[in-house]
């Protein structure tokens, strides 16, 4: 690992900062090959972090340093690349673009105050990233674009601007715009609509600032007239309307002024071209990002409760206040073991200092509720994989901490003395289920170990040990989530394979039905002799088990009577068809035989299994399957093909609704059979380009077509 990060070029020590405001963090986010990892590393380079930027196709670059990121050639999980840029402490968070790790993302979007969309000159931008402004917006958290890709043939900056305007609304302009080289083809610089200045890079970085030529005038002072009026409509000087419109020029220390504030207040959102390859832009995105980007101590922080749940007063991001910083993220490196990604919200970390760590409310997801008081023991800066050691983070930073035996992802550091816990992030519901089995005893104990890693460190990940199909089934997010999580369980030295996921079912009786049950066996000594008969009777779905005894003479015994119920609820719990548990039955016991010396209570445990069994092959068994309720988000125009699909699964749509927290997405409620659901998650984001969502809960067991049933049972006497 170090020997890997030394060849990464890594200059210098980590940047420090005492005090809030000379913090910038910022999320990049973007589809996949936007280009966020590369502007990433080419922003580390132009600010002399690296020495040289390193390549995605290549696999040296900071951010991807996940062995699955370097094989798939994109990122799959959350890196930190700090910078230092005018004395501002600027912590990039890169995150992926594929749609299956939003949990990365997410924990992007909580780390960071504010967040450069990365379009891509190219390829324009998906679904996806549409509905993540949107969800800023819904926070109103600061937002700019960095249009990447210049140096491509195919690029288009000015149809990449009116796609950003289309989608995402008003006061998206451009701060620059491309200036051609004299091939008439490549990029050479940029045109400033406010200063009315060249920035020429044709001698690389830092660019020549100059005069525009007389041909560049035309194309600026159009672009400049709407970028100023964009920008006077947000000032709070109301006077400054009319003196434009008056035909005042207006002075540029003011339009400059006016423009970070209203982009630190998420009112107004610049556009910035940029290129990785050439460095055109490279400076001004970094101009941009400290002047206008707010520091910490102008973003909203979290609520916190105690760890009771009782209220507590907000937090300031004041190094002084009391300690409040939370798990971004958590890896298990081999190496150096576990690694936590830290923002400090409030407070100054330090090595050696004793804090509570505090997890609650992730129980369903395989993250028991847990508290404990841990030492911290050195403090890092990350810069993607690598840990350089610093003296302390303060609030507004973000930082990492190593060793610890308890933080998991989403969990909250607080002092001992007074431990709180952060409300937590909203996380998106794993959906597609992967049954993983060991293929032999030593690698169950390796799976179980690395199982608890992943599981602790990824919260869109969640196990389920199956107890009714006794499978192991990972949760994940989807095809691409699961190769990763397979991919990382392999590494760790597991050899493990994958089987189809089979759904818990249920048994029960569609006709009333007698049984009748025989054991008797003599082989010397004491026997076996036990005869009951049953009558089977269908009961309503839900209504569970119900033994009557209607003995009469004494026919059975008394005292075996519990144990012919004994043996009937043995035989209900392995299944009569398919080797699933029997519900909704009343069972009546109404004669029998017993021996005097010969019956027991085991004896009469067989009989009462076996006159069930004997009532199964009279009384019409039928398999039930699980139905969910669904809840899919969809935008409006894939309202009709989402609907289709539901009918195709057996589903019955309930209704559709708008959607009250979006325009343009509608609500389609409906009911499934889990069985149609497996892969669903996969098949609903291939219909909606990625965009669509959705939720699902149990509703009730209902009786499997007959045809679909005989399948299950074929597939039951091959597994036995």
């Amino acid at each position: 690992m170090a020997q890997k990060n030394q060849e990464k070029g890594v200059t210098g020590g980590a940047p420090v900062v005492t005090e809030p405001g000379r913090v910038r963090n910022v999320v990049l986010v973007g589809h996949s090959g936007a280009g966020k990892t590369t502007l990433v590393e080419a922003l580390l380079a132009a600010s002399g972090t690296i020495g040289r930027a390193g390549s995605v196709t290549e696999g040296t670059t900071v951010c991807d340093h996940d062995p699955a990121a370097v094989r798939q050639q994109r990122s799959v999980s959350l890196a930190c690349a700090p910078l230092l840029h005018r004395d501002v402490k600027v912590n990039l968070l890169d995150t992926p673009g594929y749609g299956d790790f939003v949990g990365e993302l997410r924990a992007g979007l909580r780390a960071a105050d504010a967040a450069l969309f990365v379009v891509s000159a190219v390829d324009g931008m998906d679904a996806a990233t549409a509905a993540l402004w949107e969800e800023c917006a819904a926070v109103d958290m600061p937002r700019a674009v960095a249009v990447t890709r210049l140096d491509h043939p195919r690029a288009d900056f000015d149809e990449a601007v009116a796609l950003c305007q289309r989608v995402f609304g008003d006061n998206v302009l451009p701060l620059y715009l491309p200036m051609l080289g004299d091939d008439g083809e490549s990029v050479a610089g940029l045109m400033g609509l406010i200063t009315r200045r060249v920035f020429d890079y044709s001698q690389g970085l830092p660019a020549a600032v100059r005069e525009p030529d007389p041909e560049h005038l035309p194309a600026i002072l159009e672009s400049r007239n709407e970028l100023i009026e964009g920008v006077i409509a947000e000032s709070e000087d109301e006077t400054l309307m009319d003196r434009y419109l008056g035909g005042e020029e207006i002075d540029t220390e003011v339009l400059i002024t006016d423009l970070e504030t209203a982009v630190a207040r998420g009112h107004f959102y610049p556009v910035v071209p940029v290129c990785a390859e050439t460095g055109v832009g490279l400076d001004a995105l970094l101009d941009g990002l400290v002047a206008a980007f707010p520091s910490p101590l102008e973003h909203e922080l979290p609520a916190v409760t105690g760890v009771d749940g009782s209220p507590r007063p907000p937090l300031a991001c004041d190094p002084d206040g009391p300690l409040v910083a939370e798990v971004v993220k958590t890896t298990v490196d081999r190496h150096v073991g576990r690694v936590s990604l830290v923002r400090v919200f409030s407070g100054t970390l330090r090595p050696d200092q004793v804090v509570h760590v505090s997890g609650h409310g992730m129980a369903e997801r395989g993250h028991p509720d847990h508290d404990a008081d841990e030492r911290v023991g050195h403090i890092y800066s990350p810069l993607g994989a690598t840990l350089r050691e610093v003296p302390m983070a303060v609030a507004g930073d973000i930082c990492a901490i190593t060793k610890s035996g308890s933080a998991e992802t989403g969990d909250t550091i607080s002092a001992k003395e007074e431990p709180l816990l952060i409300a937590p992030w909203e996380m998106p519901e794993p959906l597609l289920p992967v049954a993983i089995v060991a293929k032999s005893r030593a690698d169950e104990d390796a799976l179980a170990r690395n199982l608890a890693r992943l599981v602790a460190g990824d919260p869109t990940l969640r196990l389920d040990r199956n107890a009714e199909t006794h499978q192991l089934v990972l949760w994940c997010m989807g095809e691409a989530h699961a190769d990763v999580v397979l991919d990382r369980l392999r590494a760790g030295g597991v050899e493990l394979e994958t089987e189809p996921v089979r759904v818990a079912l249920r048994e029960t009786f569609t006709a009333a039905a007698k049984g009748h049950g025989r054991h008797v066996k003599q082989s010397g000594g004491h026997g076996q002799y036990a005869v009951c008969d049953i009558e089977v009777t269908p009961l309503p779905r839900g209504a569970g088990f119900e033994f009557v005894d209607k003995v009469v003479g004494g026919a059975v015994p008394h005292n075996y009577i519990p144990s012919v119920e004994k043996g009937v609820r043995a035989q209900m719990e392995r299944g009569l068809v398919g080797g699933y548990p029997v519900v909704d039955l009343r069972v009546t016991l109404f004669d029998g035989k017993a021996h005097s010396v010969d019956s027991s209570d085991a004896a009469f445990q067989t009989a009462g299994a076996l006159a069930l069994r004997d009532a199964a092959e009279k009384g019409q068994p039928t398999l039930l399957e699980p139905v969910d309720e669904i809840t899919v988000r969809v935008p409006d125009a894939s309202v009709g093909a989402v609907m289709g699909d539901l009918s195709g699964r057996r589903g019955r749509v309930l209704g559709t609704e708008p959607d009250p927290e979006a325009e343009g997405r509608t609500l389609v409620r409906a009911e499934v059979p889990a069985t149609e659901l497996l892969r669903y998650a996969v098949e609903l984001r291939s219909m909606t380009a990625g965009t669509g969502t959705f939720r699902r809960e149990f509703a009730r067991y209902e009786p499997m077509p007959a045809h679909l049933a005989e399948q299950v049972r074929k597939e039951a006497v091959t597994r036995s």
